[in-house]
This record gives C-alpha cells, structure tokens and sequence, in this order.
C-alpha cells in the first residue's frame, strides 16, 4: 500500500547549483552522476547536522533535494543565506510525495513528476495532484528507514549529533572525506581523523509504544540501571514501538537495556 510521504520536494538550479551546493553539503556533489542520489547531511559550522536531505541530481545544473516537512523551513533558510552570492535558484514544489513499498506492482506511471529507488526496492515519487485511495501509515514508512540505517531527524535534534554520530560515514554516499572544503568540514574530518566521535546510531524495539524524542533510555550495569544515549526518532506501528537511539561507542550489543521497565531489543 501507498504511503504519503511527510517530506518535500525542492528543486534546485542555476548555472552556480553544482558549486554551490559542493560547498554546503558532505557529499561530494561534483563525483554524484546524473540520475543518481544519495542521503547526506549540511551541517553547521562547527560540522553537527543541521539538516538531513535526499539530494538527486538530474542534469549539470539541475538537482532535487527530499527534506522532511518538519526540517523544510530552517534547511531552506540555512542554505539560502549562503547562496545570496552564486546563480542558483530553491524552488519548493507543491507536488505530494509518495513511498512504495518493493512488492507494489501497480504504480500511477502515467501521473508521475519525479521517481526515485531506494537501495532496498522502495519507490519514492512526487505527484502534481494528490492521488486518491487508502494509504499506509507514515510509521511503516518510517520503521522501513529505521531498519535500513536511516537516520530520521527532527527539529530537537538539529545541530547536536556529528554526521558519524548517526552513522552517515556508513551510508550510500553521505559524506566525502576527500572533497574540498565545505561548511563544517573541519569538524567531520576531525572526527574521523582524531576519533574524536565517540557516538553511534542504533536502531531498537519494543513492546510499549509511547515515549518521547530527546528522552534517553537505561542500560544495566550490574545491579543497577543508569540513563544513557538519546532517543533520536521513534514510531509505532501494528502494536511496537521503534526508536533510533544514538549512543556512547563504549556500550555493546549484548549489554541490556530498557526503557519505562521494559526490555528493548536491538535491532541488527
């Protein structure tokens, strides 16, 4: 079944865009081939995300960026104070983004804007108008990025993780460690260069369904639980609960944890 996706779309171009963007984002925009996208991060200055985005780049000059609704307004504004000097043009698109899972045979071909596929098979694609019909729940779309190691940022989170904190180092083509300089660049080559990234991003599940981003959850030491990590994004969905937590590097897949005095099991 069809998800309607809370992201958006956002066209970006200009004979600047390619340059432009090099200098924003962690990926290595220049090496990214026509047709191709991949997850990856504009962090700020001292090189913590500020914002997650799916950049596709569909000519030279021409790129489409997917940014959660909740994100949209701050990445917008970010990157658009950098970019009063070079030829490019945002453009926010008022298409509706859908998601499709691997299995779906029947898809609206013939009233598609845009089309993207994940690594996992799933479809992700933008109609002019909204399409009519039943509609999965956005969790299941959510749980399915969780799953695949994709982080899901929100406004409580920006600017406070380094990209390797929420494992981008380890994701498509996230983060380029051998392109030229971009905002924050210092900061992330520093973390791989002197380890100096001590977090990681960890994917759990449960029984309960309820808690809150930013909250932490426990983990044992012998007699005794202390809070640790930090609940990135969570979703619930058929009566589980799921949580992307980033925790300490120190802490090891055995060891067990907890949240609200119950179990939580990890997800490998």
């Amino acid at each position: 079944m069809l998800v309607k996706l809370e992201q958006s779309l956002v066209r970006i171009q200009g004979i600047d865009a390619a340059k432009f963007l090099q200098g924003q984002l962690c990926c290595d925009v220049l090496k990214l081939a026509d047709g191709s996208h991949t997850l990856t991060a504009h962090c700020n200055p001292q090189g913590k995300v500020q914002s997650l985005l799916r950049l596709y780049r569909q000519t030279e000059s021409v790129f489409y960026a997917l940014i959660a609704n909740e994100i949209l307004p701050s990445t917008l504004q970010d990157l658009q104070k950098y970019a009063i000097f070079s030829k490019v043009e945002f453009e926010q698109l008022t298409w509706q983004l859908y998601g499709c899972p691997p299995e779906r045979a029947t898809r609206p071909e013939n009233q598609k804007k845009f089309s993207i596929f994940l690594s996992d098979g799933r479809e992700i694609f933008a109609c002019e108008n909204e399409l009519a019909g039943d509609f999965n729940d956005y969790a299941h779309w959510q749980i399915t990025d969780m799953q695949a190691g994709f982080p899901l940022l929100n406004a409580q989170a920006q600017n406070q993780f380094l990209p390797q904190a929420l494992n981008l180092d380890q994701i498509e083509q996230a983060i380029s460690f051998s392109k030229g300089c971009y905002i924050g660049q210092e900061g992330v080559a520093r973390a791989k260069y002197r380890g100096t990234n001590k977090r990681s991003l960890h994917c759990f599940h449960t029984a309960i369904t309820s808690c809150d981003n930013g909250s932490a959850i426990e983990i044992q030491q012998s007699d005794h639980w202390r809070k640790t990590g930090y609940i990135l994004s969570h979703a619930v969905a058929d009566a589980k609960l799921w949580l992307q937590v980033v925790l300490p590097k120190d802490g090891e897949n055995e060891e067990r944890y907890r949240l609200n005095d119950q179990d939580l099991s990890i997800f490998h």
